[in-house]
């Protein structure tokens, strides 16, 4: 039976490399076009291209999958099943209708709770202590379709949105591979969501990074752990936009964003709306990630309010 993959960053790299491990026919990859990205804005290849031509398996790359040119190409490869995984577009009826066995998605969530985009990061936002992967059929709705199997991981009190990431791609892909048998033999369970539980998250905005002081420091934390590595919560500090990726709670009461504590000795103490906010690590503009005791050195603030 062959199948075509679809899927584009680190997310989706072990999940492909289950299908090619577990000897599957993968007869196509499709991906999102290069990019240009780093400091050079180098044209970069997603990750899942390149580890396709390292096995040398078709990649097919369009700007909207479902375009004409998109659909034709997809239908050429002939797919039994079609598995995607943090693809970036949404398939239209017209390609899920292409394969015999159906269109079947990893999703970084206990489904029908965070559909949507970033539901990694967004969990940690929302401080669940628990979340997972779900492999599902898919339909045209938005994540919407039938489970057929879940999985649940714990999130720690320090757990990062970056290292959440790297555990649901893991466990997505060893949740696949146990899946899959039931699927190509016809006797995979179909389990309708309960639309009365969903939940919908929108994508990362860098809006969504600015932290708001009057929140309780808790809540802080939590943005802060969510956000690192891919943006940064950030905030204005002393006429800088300062990236906070990593910060504790403290007892204590002060004004919402006024800074507490701000010197090579004591650190970063910032007020909030509930309890303070330690600052452990941050970034300046065009530094490297550091204490705050080290961007401090030779330095102070004194008092101010962040905004």
């Amino acid at each position: 039976m062959k199948i075509v993959f679809m899927g584009t960053p680190e997310f989706a790299v072990p999940s492909l490399k289950a299908l090619i491990e577990g000897g599957y026919d993968v007869a196509a990859v499709v991906t999102q076009p290069d990019r240009k990205a780093g400091r050079g804005h180098k044209l970069t290849p997603p990750p899942v291209k390149v580890l396709a031509e390292a096995h040398g398996i078709p990649v097919l790359q369009f700007q909207r999958v479902k375009s004409p040119e998109g659909v034709a190409a997809i239908r050429a490869a002939r797919p039994d099943l079609i598995v995607t995984a943090a693809f970036g577009q949404i398939l239209s009826k017209e390609i899920l209708d292409i394969p015999l066995l159906g269109c079947i998605n990893v999703h970084a969530s206990l489904l029908p709770k965070y559909r949507g985009a970033a539901p990694i990061q967004w969990a940690i936002i929302q401080g669940e202590t628990v979340t997972g992967v779900t492999i599902m059929y898919m339909d045209e709705g938005l994540d919407t379709g039938d489970i057929i199997s879940m999985r649940e991981v714990p999130i720690g009190d320090d757990t990062t949105g970056g290292e959440l990431y790297e555990t649901l791609a893991r466990v997505g892909a060893e949740l696949l591979s146990e899946t899959l048998p039931d699927i190509l033999n016809g006797t995979a369970p179909r389990t309708p969501q309960d639309n009365a539980q969903a939940s919908y998250f929108p994508p990362l905005s860098k809006e969504l990074g600015r932290i708001d002081w009057k929140k309780p420091a808790r809540e802080i934390r939590n943005l802060v752990r969510a956000l690192d590595p891919v943006m940064g919560a950030y905030a204005h500090i002393g006429g800088e936009v300062i990236k906070i990726w990593r910060a504790s709670v403290e007892p204590g009461k002060a004004e919402p964003g006024r800074i507490v504590q701000a010197d090579a000795k004591n650190g970063l103490v910032i007020g909030t709306g509930e309890g303070l906010l330690r600052v452990e690590e941050m970034q300046a503009p065009c530094c490297r990630r550091m204490t705050p005791r080290e961007y401090f050195c030779g330095k102070a603030l004194g008092a101010g309010v962040c905004q």
